[in-house]
């Protein structure tokens, strides 16, 4: 959850791609028995678990790492939870430790809360790579993939500073504190908006990935506050909440909007310009990494402990360019 600093080149630069490191990654199936043991990667076990599983970004990343997974010859599946929330994720996590897979990707929904699960499977043997998001402890899993996710956060910043004329009030929805990406992009944005200081940062609100939420709680900051020129989403869902709240307020446009991740409905949003910006990550090239890094434990081979992927900032004037639009997130495999 999803998922995205030159201050002035951002919305003319069609396509410019963001790059922090590259790679590529979504679901398939499959049983037996693993050790985790090195000797080469056909025929391993690995197991998927994302963070929401209908998340267009998640089944993204599902689907590539899905290819790369069958491309070496590996027994893969997927799942994920139902929602973001530890309660829901930490049964799958039961399950995994139960079949005890040779390797295991996941995007964990909390920095702490599942660390214990996680340390006890990898210390089963398990090799363990955090997707997407991760957890404050450094010693679980062989490999981090993710965005620049605080780059991120100040690439949207840049972009509304721009769109606002660098004055008015701008504020921060996001999911609930405690996520390492979410986290990240609010640190990353509102450090980026105090180098202006016409610009009044309101104080962050958190909607609990819920898009009902967002659009009531941008209505409400409209009605408190007349000034505001400009709103950064946390993630896909709070985009989603925030194009609709605008729109029943009649602010459609006016009050201009940077969101993380280019889902199908925030690209259509952007098209009809309920919102600006999207700040598109790589999900495909996150599950792929994670498939190859998994596969090079696998086989004895070096890894890399941290993997950056490329992001892209996408306008009503690129989403066009085939070299922007190959960063939009898939609704199925």
């Amino acid at each position: 959850m999803s998922s995205i600093r030159s201050k002035h080149t951002l919305l003319v630069a069609a396509g410019a791609a963001l790059v922090l490191a590259t790679t590529a990654a979504c679901s398939s199936s499959s049983s037996g028995t693993g050790s985790g043991s090195a000797g080469g990667a056909a025929h391993k076990k690995v197991r998927l678990i994302t963070g929401v599983k209908s998340d267009p970004f998640y089944i993204t990343m599902t689907c590539a790492a899905q290819n790369e997974a069958k491309a070496k010859g590996m027994d893969f599946s997927a799942d994920g939870s139902a929602q973001w929330d530890v309660s829901v994720q930490r049964p799958l996590l039961d399950s995994v430790a139960a079949a005890r897979p040779d390797g295991l990707m996941i995007s964990p929904v909390d920095t702490s809360a599942l660390t214990p699960s996680l340390k006890q499977i990898q210390s089963s043997g398990t090799k363990l790579a955090l997707v997407d998001t991760t957890v404050s402890d450094t010693s679980v899993g062989i490999t981090r993939i993710s965005s620049d996710n605080e780059k991120g956060g100040r690439v949207a910043a840049d972009a509304l500073a721009k769109l606002m004329n660098e004055k008015g009030s701008v504020i921060v929805i996001s999911v609930k504190p405690g996520v390492s990406t979410t986290d990240a992009r609010i640190k990353g944005f509102t450090e980026e908006m105090a180098k202006y200081p016409d610009i009044k940062v309101l104080p962050t609100l958190y909607d609990n990935d819920l898009p009902a939420t967002a659009a009531s709680q941008i209505q409400s900051t409209l009605a408190a506050h007349p000034d505001l020129g400009g709103v950064f989403a946390g993630n896909t869902n709070t985009g989603q909440g925030i194009a609709t709240g605008l729109k029943h307020a009649g602010k459609q446009g006016t009050v201009k909007v940077a969101a993380f991740d280019a889902e199908p409905d925030e690209t259509a949003a952007l098209k009809a310009g309920s919102l600006q910006v999207l700040v598109a990550q790589d999900p495909a090239a996150i599950g792929k990494q994670a498939v190859d890094q998994l596969a090079a434990a696998f086989e004895g081979k070096p890894v890399d402990k941290a993997v950056g992927t490329n992001m892209v900032a996408i306008t009503k004037a690129n989403m066009n360019d085939p070299a922007v639009s190959k960063y939009f997130y898939k609704s199925g495999c």
